[in-house]
């Protein structure tokens, strides 16, 4: 079973409207009464079906102009974007926070499903399975938003109540707690191996590595996680199954969707394309973000400076476009089926560089060798002074900066990696362009919580700097 958008949605049309009652547009997903209530825990009996709402879980999020196919209207505030002024709307990111929750809901009332009654058609051992896969969509669906958003209302498989008017905001050391613990979950219980485009344990061992290096920077500022974020990164590489593309120019193509780099991800498929394939390069680089990228083979696979015609793009008056995702646009029908990185073994070395570097007080031999790993690819495997290799004699923070940038170049446009990596350093401000630092404010690092949850819910409190109403 992989986790591609709508696989199964025709069969689990009907599931879907009972397990999710809130899931009109511009609906408020935690307030809605509905008339009727039919417990989901009635139509759970099999593995195909509980795959099949995993799958429609990944289609909230990634299914034609979701809020990850269109990442652009969600990350155009980082510094690698050309429009991105730092004027954040009270509307900014409302698609975001509702389809998540959408996903969370569902998946609740899988788990409590299978606590409460099993599965009739499996044995325990796929039954388990099933539950460590589910535990690790919650968490990760979790762990994205608390990055968005800051401390949550918490919805689990105990909630009684889903559409209750008074959730409030749980602190963010509860939500991390809970993260925590349905990765650790997930690690136990999913299987050692998996189908082709599932999450594996490796996979819930580099979002557990993620979410302790979140911890250890802001805003729990809790540097003791460090190591931990380190200890579960090494866990993944040092078990040897997975591996950097060697050629940086083959890394986005057809070959290597499913390949040892890629982890784990948004998959589409030529039934289901994500998006019309002129939108991944019709928005604009920013120049300026784009005038600091190292002059390397990196730069030149990652981005288009020349139309399909050969015309230089800055000579005809637009920005170059970035081309990871083009590689598979259908040029007849104009429609994408590219997949969309979540994960990828890249990530985990740059996770584990920048946190054995925090924790050791400075670069060690293994957080050198890691960083490097991702630089020498960039390189050509050649030497390069316009982005060097890292050595043991830089300091903690030289070293520190190296990784952020270096995963600044890596993950560009890779969903929300850029942003989260600005919110959790705290260098929003110094990053983005020039002409918008007038705009920033500190309640720029967390995004709006939606009006209409706050206008059904008095308990719901608004994050600083946006209005209520």
């Amino acid at each position: 079973m992989e986790y591609i958008k709508r696989k199964y949605i025709t069969s689990f049309t009907l599931l879907a409207s009972l397990t999710f009652l809130a899931s009109g547009c511009g609906k408020d997903l935690l307030q809605e009464t509905p008339k009727s209530f039919v417990s989901a825990t009635d139509f759970y009996t099999n593995a195909r079906q509980i795959e099949g709402v995993f799958a429609n879980c990944m289609n909230y999020l990634y299914g034609g102009w979701g809020p990850y196919d269109s990442h652009y209207e969600y990350s155009i505030f980082d510094d690698q974007y050309a429009d991105g002024n730092l004027i954040i709307p009270v509307t900014h990111g409302n698609r975001m926070w509702t389809s998540h929750y959408k996903a969370i809901n569902d998946l609740n009332h899988i788990i409590r499903s299978m606590n409460e009654k099993g599965l009739r058609d499996e044995s325990p051992e796929v039954m388990d399975g099933l539950m460590g896969k589910a535990r690790f969509l919650r968490g990760w669906n979790y762990f994205q938003l608390v990055r968005y958003y800051g401390p949550l209302p918490l919805l689990t498989d105990a909630t009684e109540n889903y559409y209750a008017g008074d959730l409030a905001r749980s602190p963010i050391t509860e939500i991390y707690d809970f993260i925590i613990g349905d990765f650790e979950y997930a690690i136990g219980h999913i299987p050692a191996t998996v189908n082709q485009g599932e999450p594996g344990r490796g996979v819930a061992k580099a979002m557990l590595a993620e979410t302790y290096l979140t911890m250890a920077s802001y805003p729990m500022n809790k540097p003791e996680y460090y190591s931990k974020a380190a200890e579960y990164a090494w866990e993944v590489i040092s078990e040897g199954k997975y591996a950097l593309v060697e050629d940086v120019n083959r890394l986005f193509t057809a070959g290597e969707e499913h390949g040892k780099e890629m982890m784990w991800g948004f998959y589409a498929t030529q039934n289901d394309p994500s998006i019309e394939a002129g939108t991944w390069y019709n928005f604009g680089v920013s120049l300026e973000w784009l005038g600091r990228f190292p002059e390397q083979p990196r730069k030149s696979a990652w981005f288009m400076f020349t139309d399909l015609e050969g015309n230089y793009y800055l000579d005809v008056g637009i920005n170059p476009s970035m081309k990871k995702y083009l590689y598979a646009g259908n040029v007849e029908t104009g429609l994408l089926t590219a997949n969309m990185s979540i994960m990828r073994y890249a990530d985990v070395l740059l996770i584990y560089a920048e946190a054995a570097n925090m924790a050791n007080g400075g670069p060690t031999d293994d957080a050198v060798w890691a960083i490097n790993q991702v630089i020498d690819r960039a390189n050509g495997h050649e030497d390069n002074a316009a982005d060097p290799l890292a050595t043991r004699s830089m300091s903690q923070a030289v070293f520190d900066k190296k990784v952020i940038a270096e995963r600044n170049w890596e993950l560009c446009f890779e969903g929300p990696k850029r942003w989260f990596d600005l919110i959790r350093k705290r260098i929003l401000k110094d990053e983005v362009r020039e002409e918008y630092q007038i705009n920033f404010s500190e309640d720029d690092y967390l995004w709006p919580i939606p009006l209409y949850d706050l206008r059904n819910n008095p308990n719901l409190e608004q994050n600083p700097g946006y209005p209520r109403e």
